[in-house]
């Protein structure tokens, strides 16, 4: 029987990011893709020109609508904007056994912000201790654990805080935002597993969040371990990035097909006690 991921999070009307990269990013790894929109956003590869969100209640009615018809195999979300949304679907997600993903999206790749103050609480408290796994960037991160990360140590500091403190079953701080080599950590409460990519000069970057959790949510749905979902979404964003197709004016979006039809540039996985 096929597995099936339900995203839910925001538009992108470009279909770089958001909703639009999730569902490219399930199909791509052959998962039935589904949807809940909770905000509809006007950007492009510029930035964002406005933001509408839904109300808890017509967000409500979308969530009903997939889980008395359909059972997701894995659960992500995305932007996530206002405390009532995230009460509200922590409340639906506690019922449900399906691994669950958080990208805790409050920033745009342009820097424009997607999340009201207030809510970052809300993340941490109610979404953070339901995760299966969390995917923040860097600054996502530091706004998570509360202290800047400058380098590999501190990286590693932040991953293994949210898993111990806030409660996640396991944490992939991003290291795209650091300087050298893009570096990735997860920790999973055993041990920290490091994935180096080769860092690609190039600004088409828009979505990588989006598709590198969709990633992961897709393969825990098939029923991977968080270890190798996590390097499966490891080795998919890199081919993205790599293989760019050099659309938009701005932070053009990466390329979904890339990990199947050009295969993957050079990575290296290791792995180091919990210390």
């Amino acid at each position: 029987m096929i597995a099936s991921a339900l995203t839910i999070a925001g538009t992108d009307p470009t279909g770089g990011a958001g909703i639009q990269a999730d569902l490219k990013s399930f199909q791509e790894r052959e998962v039935y893709g589904m949807s809940v929109v909770t905000s509809v956003v006007a950007q492009n590869t510029m930035g964002v020109k406005d933001v509408q969100h839904l109300s808890v209640d017509f967000i409500e009615k979308q969530l009903d609508a997939v889980f008395e018809d359909i059972t997701p195999d894995a659960v992500k979300t995305g932007m996530i904007a206002t405390s009532d949304m995230m009460e509200l679907i922590a409340d639906k997600l506690i019922k449900r056994q399906s691994p669950y993903v958080i990208d805790p999206v409050m920033v745009a790749k342009s820097g424009h912000a997607l999340m009201e103050e207030k809510s970052r609480q809300t993340v941490r408290d109610k979404l953070i201790p339901l995760a299966t796994i969390a995917t923040p960037n860097i600054p996502e991160a530091e706004m998570l654990v509360e202290f800047p990360i400058r380098n590999l140590s501190d990286a590693k500091r932040a991953a293994k805080l949210i898993v111990e403190e806030l409660g996640a079953g396991a944490a992939v701080v991003k290291g795209g935002h650091l300087s050298g080599e893009a570096i990735d950590v997860l920790y999973d409460k055993q041990e920290y597993h490091l994935f180096q990519s080769p860092r690609v000069d190039t600004k088409h970057t828009h979505g990588t969040g989006c598709t590198f959790s969709a990633v992961i949510a897709s393969e825990l749905a098939k029923g991977r371990e968080i270890y190798e979902a996590v390097s499966t979404g490891k080795e998919f964003i890199t081919a993205a990035i790599h293989h760019t197709l050099g659309i938009g004016k701005g932070n053009g979006p990466t390329n979904h097909w890339g990990y199947r039809i050009h295969g993957l540039p050079g990575l290296k996985e290791g792995v180091e006690s919990n210390e």
